[in-house]
């Protein structure tokens, strides 16, 4: 029997419901007090999920909670990180790590001094799609991985969440903060750590309008770039070349696909947890699918859309998964698989890649992390219902 770990929660906003359904899908997490920075929506938080609202002072200070849920917004994961950690207390944050690689760096030193742990999303990696991927590249199905492609690619933010701005601000906006968490994870899964990166930018609508909620219909200003095209080479040799948008009305290619010296692969949205898995080994045979959700974290459990942001209709989304494998961790003394070391590598592919397609000029990548092992049946076992 796990220890059920007492998490408090920090930032009751949008995302915060997905990890309170988390609680029925693993065994040793529960939040049992919240806090946000506007008081009322920790007080509604709580009248909802029947837990207690504090003040994010009196939270981060609380000796009965283990594990800071931080859910703020991207600039905010910082300092709220790092409060969690000077209280003692391990921190499972929202992607990205931080918006500022140094910050990141900081959060790492002292988790270390401290001897915490430190979890990051995103943990979709950890599902049956990018594992299933990751199965049949380390079986070399479709051979040594030369190149392939990955686009995220959208109208915007504005169009699902009642508070978009942020993603549209000078310093912590634009896609590569929002959606490049989800692509560069699962791609350092998949193929190791990254080395070098290139790329240019496309400056989009300059206002854009809310599309839900109390201010719908309100305008905003874009204060950052809105599409980024980068070159990704990647330790190992492979190269991707990555799109990430908010400025695309419709497209049809998929999310993620892997160009082998002995196949293709088409890797599943990694912004969930299920999906099937195709491969082609030779031209004009028909792709092969393999399935996933019979997975215990690839079945279906979303059969019509609930206006969350990060959930398609029919789907698979066991976020907490993350929180819940750290707990694990942290109780058996194992290195968390959504740890800090390649959170920073992530976070220092996205400040490289927006540096380097600003800029024009060529990035290296600074850090490097372990290529991730596989988050086998035997492990996810261990912190399901």
């Amino acid at each position: 029997m796990n220890k059920i770990f007492k998490v408090g929660l920090i930032g009751c906003g949008h995302i915060s419901e997905t990890y309170f359904r988390a609680e029925k899908y693993f065994n040793n997490i529960k939040i049992i007090k919240c806090a946000d920075i506007n008081h009322n929506n920790a007080l509604k938080c709580a009248k909802n999920f029947k837990i207690e609202a504090l003040t994010v002072k009196e939270l981060l200070k609380d000796s009965e909670i283990e594990i800071i849920l931080n859910l703020t917004i991207p600039k905010a994961h910082y300092q709220v990180a790092k409060q969690a950690l000077i209280n003692g207390k391990h921190v499972y944050s929202e992607k990205p790590l931080a918006i500022n690689f140094e910050d990141g760096k900081d959060l790492l030193k002292l988790a270390k001094k401290k001897k915490l742990y430190i979890g990051n999303a995103p943990d979709t990696f950890l599902g049956g799609g990018i594992q299933k991927s990751k199965e049949l590249v380390d079986k070399k199905i479709i051979g040594k991985i030369n190149f392939g492609n990955a686009i995220f690619a959208f109208p915007g933010v504005q169009s699902y969440h009642p508070n978009p701005e942020p993603w549209f601000a000078k310093k912590e906006g634009g896609p590569v903060i929002d959606m490049g968490p989800y692509y560069l994870t699962a791609l350092v899964n998949l193929l190791g750590p990254a080395k070098k990166v290139t790329g240019s930018v496309v400056n989009g609508i300059k206002r854009r309008t809310i599309g839900i909620g109390p201010r719908k219909n309100k305008t905003f200003k874009v204060e950052c770039p809105t599409t980024y095209l980068s070159t990704i080479t990647f330790e190992n040799g492979s190269v991707i070349r990555l799109t990430l948008s908010f400025d695309v009305i419709a497209h049809q290619r998929n999310h993620i696909e892997l160009y082998g010296d002995k196949g293709s692969m088409i890797v599943p949205d990694p912004n969930m947890f299920g999906g099937s898995v195709y491969v082609c080994k030779n031209l004009g045979d028909p792709w092969k699918e393999y399935k996933t959700n019979k997975m215990p974290l690839g079945k279906i459990n979303i059969r019509s859309q609930s206006s969350r942001a990060n959930e398609s209709a029919t789907n698979s989304n066991y976020r907490g998964a993350g929180l819940a494998e750290m707990a694990y961790s942290i109780e058996n003394k194992k290195i968390n698989k959504c740890n800090g070391e390649l959170s920073l590598h992530v976070l220092d592919i996205i400040q490289s890649t927006m540096k380097a397609c600003t800029s024009g000029k060529l990035q290296s990548i600074k850090t490097t992390c372990a290529k991730p092992q596989p988050f086998s049946l035997k492990e996810v076992k261990k912190i399901i219902k």
